[in-house]
């Protein structure tokens, strides 16, 4: 798990909801901006993977950006906004494991003939015979 904090650039605004006064008068939500292409914690491979990955979240310029107003205060929604833009970029690099065919046993093929049998049997013997 990579810790890039210190290529983050953050951006504060005045967030929406309740709150009353507070939330016109403070600036509490928090933006968090990081520049994939310009990060020297990544190579050049893992940085077209979290471009791939998440590039629904990664504007015109460049920016990976995630806005986060979920508390009162400011430092904490830089907090929050810090361990989860870090744990949605790691877990963009987590390749999924491939899954492998595999084919039903001798008993679980026996058991599907038998249990059709049966029920072949069983209408078989709801047919009336002249």
């Amino acid at each position: 798990m990579k810790d890039f904090s210190k290529e983050l650039n953050f951006k504060t605004s005045r967030s929406s909801g309740a709150g009353g006064q507070n939330v016109n008068k403070v600036e509490t939500s928090v933006t968090v901006l990081w520049f994939v292409d310009g990060s020297e914690f990544f190579t050049g491979y893992q940085k077209n993977i979290i471009q791939t990955k998440l590039k629904n979240r990664i504007n015109a310029e460049g920016y990976l950006f995630l806005t986060v107003s979920e508390s009162r205060t400011q430092l904490m929604n830089k907090n929050k906004a810090i361990e989860k833009i870090i744990e949605i970029v790691n877990k963009a690099l987590i390749v999924p494991k491939k899954r492998v065919a595999t084919k039903p046993s001798k008993g679980q093929k026996q058991k599907r003939l038998d249990t059709k049998k049966k029920i072949s049997e069983k209408k078989e013997n709801r047919k009336f015979k002249f």
